[in-house]
């Protein structure tokens, strides 16, 4: 794995909750060998925070952006900062 360079936080909404979001995330952030986490929002949306090199995080946010084939996709906000080295696996949280 290249070394940890950036921090990813996406937030999204529409339908993405009850369509398999989180597990599918963990997948594809898992194929691109990042980690942080995925976790429900108590208002319906899904936040994620992975950390990992900029072109798979680049990748990752692509992906979440249409999410899985059940979910609709109607915002996708997302900030960069730095990454802290804080985590060890991509997890489902909460």
């Amino acid at each position: 794995m290249e070394p940890i360079s950036e921090r990813l936080d996406v937030t999204v909404s529409g339908r993405v909750q009850g369509v398999a979001f989180r597990w599918h995330t963990q997948r594809v952030a898992g194929e691109l060998d990042l980690v942080g986490w995925v976790r429900n929002q108590p208002d319906g949306s899904v936040r994620l925070v992975a950390e990992g090199p900029r072109r798979q995080l680049e990748a990752l946010l692509a992906w979440m952006r249409r999410g899985p084939d059940h979910a609709r996709v109607e915002d996708c906000r997302h900030q960069w900062q730095q990454a802290t080295g804080q985590f060890d696996a991509f997890r489902i949280v909460g």
